[in-house]
Parts: C-alpha cells; structure tokens; sequence
C-alpha cells in the first residue's frame, strides 16, 4: 500500500508541475498576444519622400485607456539630433522633436482607434488621426487626414521589439 501511495504521490506531483509550466506559457502566449492586439510599443516610422526608416515612436496608453506617442530617437543621419519645430504653431512652438508628443487621444474604436490627433512636426500641422494595425500586430497603419479620412495620407509604421 506505501508502494502505491508513493507512486500517486509523484504521479500527483508531476501533475502539478505540468499544470504550472502549463499555466506559464499560457500567460506568456495571452502577453505577447495582447502585445501584438495593440498599438502599445515602439514603432519605426518611413519618410514619405526617400521610404528611408525616419524615426521611432514610443505609443502608451493612460489609465483612461487612451494612446499617446512620442518621438524618442531620430534615425536620419542627416538630421540634427536638436531638430526643433519650427512650422509649429501650438506650445510646442521651437521645442525639440526628439521627445515631443505627435500622437494624443487615440481611442479604441472596434479593432482600431480613432478620434485623435497627429502632428506633422515637419510642417507644424495638426490632423485628425486613426490607426489600425496589420500582419499580426507588426504594422501599424496610421492615417491623418482633415475633415474626412478620405482626405488624407497614411503610413505603415513597424513595430520594433
């Protein structure tokens, strides 16, 4: 009887172990997924004119659920690390792009978010802004446009890990 309750005894152990290390890639596979279902992260913009890497953006998102997104490093060896935004016209008139905020108040809007805004800091102008993300979480889609998203442009940005 001690031969059997020994046996069941490991068999049980196993058991939990195998549950745990279970339990262990599940919450790593739903945090990589929720990762990839969301726009939180650094991404590499492109320069519409040369389709040259141009920026990082850091995107987060605030205790009331809306993102934002910042400038955090210049990838143009051509550009002045002390860049300012010259063309601004709001308080962040002369300040240095590399730290400045270009994406607030995106809100989650069915698989996208919307009702935000975007500042082109190399012309100073505020658009209105949405943004989806595709090929499984690794592109990110942003649009500004005026008035009417029909009338815009839009950007696929990389997602950088």
């Amino acid at each position: 009887m001690t031969q059997f309750t020994e046996h069941a005894r490991a068999v049980a152990l196993r058991t939990v172990r195998q549950a745990a290390l279970a339990g262990a890639l599940l919450a790593s596979a739903v945090s990589a997924l929720a990762q990839t279902a969301s726009p939180v992260g650094t991404w590499q913009t492109i320069d519409d004119h040369t389709g040259q890497p141009k920026a990082l953006v850091q995107i987060i998102q605030d205790g009331n659920g809306e993102l934002s997104g910042k400038v955090i490093k210049g990838l143009n060896p051509n550009d002045r690390p002390d860049r300012r935004c010259t063309e601004c016209t709001d308080a962040r008139k002369d300040q240095p792009i590399l730290g400045m905020t270009i994406i607030d108040s995106m809100k989650k809007d069915g698989d996208a978010w919307d009702h935000g805004q975007i500042l082109d800091p190399e012309n100073g102008k505020l658009y209105k802004c949405k943004m989806h993300l595709e090929d499984g979480g690794n592109k990110l889609v942003v649009r500004g446009y005026i008035g009417v998203a029909l009338l815009g442009r839009s950007q696929t940005w990389i997602r950088q890990q």
